[in-house]
């Protein structure tokens, strides 16, 4: 049942930054929200007490977790889902295709630094010349020409680095806004977030601008997977998250591939 749950957000999220969307407030949506009808209170009291007292070994401040859990999920049903909603209704699809590639661009060039601090050497040509093209002949990344010209986009974070340099995760976190993490990604946002071109802005209201965009951008891509997920949604998206995160670090060389083929299904 993971691995089909995990195969199911590495489909919808294949080309989405996670490390931004973190520090953006965007993963809000993974530690419940994506979910319209998703709530701890969704869960009888006595399913939330059976699950706490069988903890898993890698969440073992769950307590604090759910709490937090139910908090960032009323502010997504509250305010981010029906504020995506109505730009979703207004905004011509162009459009949107225009400022998801514009804010995949921006995190090519935190992927081109992860690329050599893990020694991807090969990769980081590939990004490197993916970025340089859809910054210059993408008119800044509203248009993604390197993916037509067979540039693959791709995801590396500072979390990656630190799992490839034999750093543990460490405890499952879920944090307020931000979401599902680790403490190794937690640690991670920070070195990633001071490499985000955006830091270079000293117009605070462009900036906040653009974080609320993206945050709306990523929740527009993550609308069809509303509803989708039944039973304990809290342990749902721990298993995903923390399967996803695994096969990132090891680049897809796992015991068991989470990432079934959809005849699976």
């Amino acid at each position: 049942m993971w691995r089909k749950t995990t195969w199911l957000v590495s489909k919808t999220k294949q080309n989405v930054n996670w490390w931004r969307v973190s520090w953006l407030l965007s993963v809000i949506l993974l530690s419940s929200p994506v979910y319209s009808e998703a709530g701890s209170g969704s869960e009888s009291a006595e399913t939330v007490e059976e699950h706490i007292e069988q903890r898993s070994p890698t969440d073992p401040w769950e307590n604090f977790n759910r709490k937090v859990y139910g908090f960032n999920e009323a502010f997504d049903r509250t305010i981010l889902r029906p504020v995506t909603l109505g730009y979703v209704k207004v905004t011509p699809n162009l459009v949107q295709s225009g400022v998801s590639n514009f804010f995949s661009n921006l995190d090519d060039f935190i992927v081109v630094g992860n690329d050599l601090l893990q020694g991807k050497f090969v990769q980081f040509g590939s990004d490197l010349a993916r970025v340089t093209l859809n910054t210059t002949l993408g008119l800044a990344g509203l248009i993604d020409v390197a993916s037509t010209l067979g540039l693959p986009k791709h995801e590396e974070d500072f979390g990656q680095t630190l799992g490839r340099w034999g750093v543990e995760s460490g405890p499952y976190l879920v944090v307020p806004f931000f979401g599902p993490r680790t403490v190794r990604d937690t640690a991670g946002l920070v070195v990633d977030s001071q490499s985000d071109p955006t830091v270079l802005l000293d117009d605070d209201v462009a900036l906040a601008g653009l974080t609320a965009l993206e945050v709306i951008d990523l929740r527009a891509s993550l609308l069809v997977t509303d509803g989708l997920i039944k039973g304990d949604k809290y342990v749902f998206i721990r298993e995903a998250y923390l399967q996803r995160r695994e096969f990132l670090v090891n680049d897809g060389v796992v015991e068991d591939d989470p990432f079934l083929d959809e005849e699976d299904w």
